[in-house]
């Protein structure tokens, strides 16, 4: 229970000093924020450290395939109305990303954390959480994760008779099978744009039916949930029915979808929806995502795009044709070394705009853009790109590591 905490340890508090420099050095040697390599340092030394760090705090954590970077920032904006908060803001959402987040947290009341789909059960399990924000599930880097549905599974299991509050999207078939063992369950009706990963039923197998934005299974009868929360166009709707104004700098229909579910968050600590939504307005970019740079005399947006469903947001809030796009794609450890998700993405929407095509993996999105039909120019590197760009600010969409090479090109 917060509130209830006992001093570290000596151990934990040499854990936490160690892991501090550690992060101190990788940062001077250029490596990074150095939050990896203090947390693994950290936890080798106590490796019940992230449980120790996390028992003063009303722990929330977030995970989805997309958004929950973005929804955790949101979250922890809407809680500072309550209290001073701790957040691991920068996406390190592994166990020992979530260490080193935390282990500068002493003096706060709240955690928000980013969790990994991967790790999300062991995480709760360690920290206790008071809520947890499951957003939705799609593939993604499938040779280092399960397939959704075990995934699903996954958190199914690793939920089951957790006392926290679960917020979960009522209309992804995937999150709310696995929400559906928990005690205490908020439905946000958060809307879902990509479902191609939902068409049979987690619980029996049977074929889904999805007539407009419902969903059931006509075999066993796993159905929809009514939801508490809904997001109606630009407004939260609340329990009461009460509609709140989302103003946000973020822009696209995903991210209001992120402050419904924020909004249901806060409102579990207290918080109303008219305080959280109007702090998260102060939210401009998220570690360098929808960031307008300057390069080369140029504006470039970076928009980051992981796996089909995000790709498909992504291309719904860039700026109609003739907008020059450049796109920009990996294939390291850390994206998933398995580009066979290209094909599941509709590229048939770019067409219009310029085209460049840029990273490790360039020819394989060149070939598939080939087949889409798209007219576009492979470039060795952004600066080709942008030298060849017409006028106009430029859309830049990555995945994770091409990215965060762009983000280093660049200044950002």
């Amino acid at each position: 229970m917060a509130g209830n905490t006992e001093p570290l340890s000596p151990r934990a508090k040499l854990a936490v000093t160690a892991g501090k420099a550690a992060a101190a050095v990788s940062r001077a040697a250029g490596r990074g924020s150095g939050s990896v390599i203090g947390g693994r340092v950290a936890l080798k030394l106590d490796p019940d450290l992230l449980g120790r760090l996390a028992q003063h705090l009303d722990v929330i954590l977030v995970s989805a395939t997309n958004g929950k970077t973005t929804t955790t920032r949101l979250i922890a904006e809407a809680l500072r109305a309550a209290g001073p908060v701790v957040s691991n803001a920068l996406g390190a959402n592994m166990p020992a990303g979530i260490t080193s987040a935390l282990a500068g947290g002493s003096d706060a009341k709240f955690g928000v954390i980013e969790v990994d789909e991967k790790y999300l059960a062991g995480v709760a399990r360690d920290t206790t959480p008071k809520a947890i924000a499951l957003l939705n599930l799609s593939r993604d880097q499938l040779d280092r994760a399960a397939e959704t549905r075990m995934m699903a599974e996954h958190w199914r299991e690793g939920l089951s008779g957790s006392k926290a509050v679960v917020i979960a999207n009522a209309d992804d078939p995937l999150v709310v099978w696995a929400a559906s063992s928990s005690q205490n369950v908020v439905w946000v009706a958060a809307g879902q744009a990509w479902k191609d990963d939902a068409w049979s039923c987690p619980s029996c197998g049977g074929v889904m039916q999805r007539p407009g934005d419902d969903w059931f299974c006509g075999q066993c009868g796993f159905r929809r949930p009514a939801p508490s929360w809904a997001l109606n166009g630009d407004y939260v709707l609340d329990p009461h029915g009460s509609a709140w104004p989302i103003h946000l700098q973020l822009p696209g229909r995903a991210n209001k979808a992120n402050a419904a579910s924020s909004a249901a968050v806060a409102a579990v600590f207290g918080v109303p929806p008219q305080v959280a939504l109007e702090r998260m307005y102060q939210v401009q970019a998220v570690a360098g995502r929808y960031d307008v740079v300057n390069f080369q005399n140029r504006e470039l947006r970076l928009l980051l795009a992981k796996n089909p469903a995000g790709w498909l947001e992504t291309f719904s809030l860039i700026d109609p044709p003739p907008t020059p796009v450049i796109l920009s794609v990996n294939a390291r450890g850390a994206d998933g070394t398995d580009t066979s998700w290209l094909w599941d993405v509709d590229y048939t929407q770019l067409a219009g705009h310029p085209i460049f095509v840029l990273g490790d993996r360039k020819l394989d999105l060149a070939v598939r853009l080939e087949v889409a039909g798209l007219d576009f120019r492979v470039c060795e590197n952004l600066d080709e790109a942008v030298q060849y760009a017409p006028p106009g600010r430029i859309e830049v969409i990555a995945n994770y590591t091409a990215f965060q090479d762009l983000r280093r090109r660049v200044g950002n």
